[in-house]
Formats: C-alpha cells, structure tokens, sequence
C-alpha cells in the first residue's frame, strides 16, 4: 500500500531502507516509513480489537462497578472489592508492571479487568483482552495461515502494549498450551510489559514456572477480592459445600438455653453460663482458640453454631464443617471427576479467617486422616487464625499433636460444660 505521495522522506512508496552499518541486523530491511505509521498503528489496533473480547464487555467501566459492592456486604468483603478498585484504576492510568486480581467466581475480577482494558483503549494503548482458553485457541488457529502466520500472530501477542489475560487457570493444561502460555509470561516478565492476570484458583495451583514470576513483590501487584458471587449473594462463605452453618441457621444464643428449671447441680449450671458467655464474647471479637468440651447434647453445637451466625450477620461469615464430613470432602478430591484439588481444598480451609470444627474425635483415625488433621490445627495454631473446636472426647482419645496446641493457654481458652445431655424441655 502506498504512502502518502507529498512524503519527502519515501517519496510516496510507503516504505524505505534504513541508513544502517553493514553488520547491524537490520541492514538491508524494509521498513515503513514515518508517513505510515499511524495507519499501521490503528491497523495493529483494529485488528487487536478483533481479536479481543472486548466487544461483548465494552459497557464494563470503572463508572459503573460498584466500589463497595452490594447492600448489607460484610466490611472486610467490601474494603477488600474497594482495594481492587483502586488498584486496577491505578493501574489503568499508569500501566506499570502486573496486575495480578484473584477471587472466585462472579467477584468482580473479569469487570475490573475489563475496565482496564477499556481505560487504555481509550487513551490510544493498544490493547488485548482474551480469556487464557480464546488465546490458546488463536494460536492453533495461526497454523492454517489464513489470516497470519503462528510466528507473527504469537508475536503481537507476546508484544501487546497491554495484555489482559482472563480466567487463568482455566485452559487445557496439555504440555503444547503450558509452554506456549510460559513463553508468553516470561517474555512480558523478561521485558516488563504492562500485563493483568485474573485467577479463581490459589496461586500455589499454578505452573511453577509462572508461579514463581506472579509471586515477584517488585514486578506483581497481588489483589484479593474476598467479595461473594454477585449473582449469587446468598453465597456468602465460598464453601457452600463444605459449611454446614446454614444447617445450624437457627441455633443463635437468643435462643440457647441455660436449663435454670432442670434438676442439674448449680455448680454445672454455673459452668453453662461461663460456656454461653465465653461463646458470646468469643462471637463479638474472635481471636485465638476456642474448645467447647463436654457430652453428647450439652449444647456445644449450639455455642459454636451461635458464634458463627453471630459472625455471618456482621458480614463475616465463618467456615463450619463437622471433622468426618471436612476429611471425607478432602478424600473426594482425589476423584477423577473432582473439580478442585486436594491442595486447594486444604488450603481454603486451614486459611479461612474463622474457622469452627465440629466433633473432633469422632472421625475416621487412619493415619491420612491424622496427618491432615495434625497440618490443618499446626498451621492455625502458628498463624493463630480464630478457631473454634467442639470435642466429646477425653484427652486420652485424642491425637496428644492435637491435645497439646490445645492445651497452650496462651492461645486456646478451655471451657468445659459438664452437663447432661439436652432433651429440649
């Protein structure tokens, strides 16, 4: 295609020979000339755009994302959806490093994403949105040639101005997609080229290769949304199928009772009222380790499924699981048809900000299942993440690993309830 024909530089060609030394790379090579480049410039644009997602997700804006997201959101929820969008508009208006937005499903992160991708759109940036699997199905559509070849269509890749990769870690993990999605990373990374990545998986369920440059602190910007689904608010805990607190909705501490009318001594009575207030307060500001112990019925359950709703109605929302049914949700994974994997499922759970285990004592005691119970209590009890644990056991029936993190009163406040079980009078 020709230049523009009053250019005093190519004369109208369009294209020119740089004046180079004889033993540069480049000597002897066509070039466009200056007269060119904003039409080839808005070409590579146009067609970036095609390429893009970005289409279907033009009306996704800053203006329009909700900072503190929906009504009656739990404040660590909403300061953590406010954080990311103050970080992906600084981003935007910068584009230095990467940005790396993870969350589960439905959160916000392929919006704010978007948002990105539209900010720099319209500040003339070239710009490429693709989901990791629309990528990768680019470039095995490069193979035929029709419309690029593979070596020139992984190079615009690779090179974009602003690549915008969403769902990471959705894509078919065969070891042609691994490879060519590592060289891609390593480029951008190698080169510093402005890149948002967007994830619902751990970052330990990453390649190790591209692990280990998204946990770069001098490159990577690292944000997590602790938000819900936003269609789906009514999954607040991100574990619907692990807590069992939706089970125990209506057991709250307005209505436990303290059994004043039943013929038990008043020194087990007192005990009560010390569990339903160690509990309450517990509820209001969780810190360290709580074990409720006592019979079968003497209302453990109750306490703790009290402090969890207490929680869930202050926006923050608690992990409950029975142990049995925490170690069988962790034997599933190693499923076939399993849909997450052992190391995230763990992970969710020995890192989740309250956790309440229910019955410990009365699961399965292989060896697994006291290994995985002996990491879980080790890692909560060095991190002293809030825990609340709930046993009918004896000391002696326990894992002594177990009973002795229990036993460190510096972090773990004991309360027995030494009372017989509740008949519901």
């Amino acid at each position: 295609m020709p230049g523009d024909p009053d250019c005093p530089i190519c004369g109208g060609i369009g294209y020119l020979r740089r004046d180079l030394p004889i033993d540069h790379p480049d000597f002897g090579k066509i070039v466009p000339c200056s007269c060119r480049s904003e039409e080839i410039t808005q070409s590579a644009r146009t067609r970036l755009f095609r390429m893009s997602s970005l289409d279907a997700l033009k009306e996704l804006q800053f203006d329009n994302f909700e900072k503190r997201g929906r009504v009656g959101l739990g404040q660590l929820q909403a300061d953590s959806l406010e954080n990311a969008y103050n970080q992906a508009r600084n981003f935007a208006e910068n584009r230095e490093g990467w940005l790396l937005l993870m969350g589960r499903f439905g959160c916000g992160k392929t919006h704010l994403a978007a948002a990105i991708a539209n900010y720099a759109i319209e500040v003339g940036v070239s710009t490429l949105f693709l989901t990791v699997p629309d990528l990768l199905d680019w470039l095995r559509y490069a193979y035929s040639g029709i419309d690029m070849s593979f070596e020139d269509r992984f190079e615009e890749i690779r090179e974009s101005p602003l690549l915008v990769l969403d769902d990471f870690g959705t894509q078919n993990a065969t070891p042609w997609a691994q490879e060519k999605i590592y060289q891609i990373m390593n480029h951008r990374y190698v080169n510093h080229l402005p890149t948002v990545v967007t994830s619902n998986i751990l970052i330990n369920d990453f390649e190790g290769r591209i692990r280990s440059r998204l946990q770069d602190p001098n490159l990577v910007t690292v944000v997590k949304i602790l938000a819900p689904d936003y269609r789906n608010p009514t999954d607040d805990t991100g574990h619907p199928e692990l807590s069992t607190l939706a089970l125990h909705s209506r057991q709250t501490f307005g209505n436990f009772s303290l059994r004043q009318n039943e013929k038990i001594p008043i020194d087990n009575l007192q005990d009560l009222k010390n569990a339903f207030e160690a509990a309450r307060d517990f509820a209001e500001h969780p810190h360290g380790w709580l074990l409720l112990t006592g019979p079968y019925g003497s209302g453990k359950t109750h306490l703790a499924a009290a402090i969890g709703n207490y929680q869930a109605g202050m926006g923050f929302p608690p992990l409950m699981v029975g142990v049995p049914d925490l170690l069988d949700h962790l034997r599933a994974t190693f499923s076939p048809n399993s849909a997450v994997s052992l190391d995230r499922r763990f992970e969710e759970v020995r890192t989740s900000r309250l956790l309440i285990l229910d019955d410990l004592g009365t699961q399965s005691a292989t060896p697994w299942a006291r290994e995985k119970l002996y990491q879980l209590f080790n890692y909560r009890y060095n991190a002293e993440l809030p825990t609340v644990i709930t046993t009918s056991s004896t000391p002696e029936e326990l894992d002594p690993r177990l009973y002795s993190r229990m036993q460190d009163h510096r972090i773990c406040h004991v309360v027995v309830i030494p009372v017989p079980a509740y008949r519901g009078r």
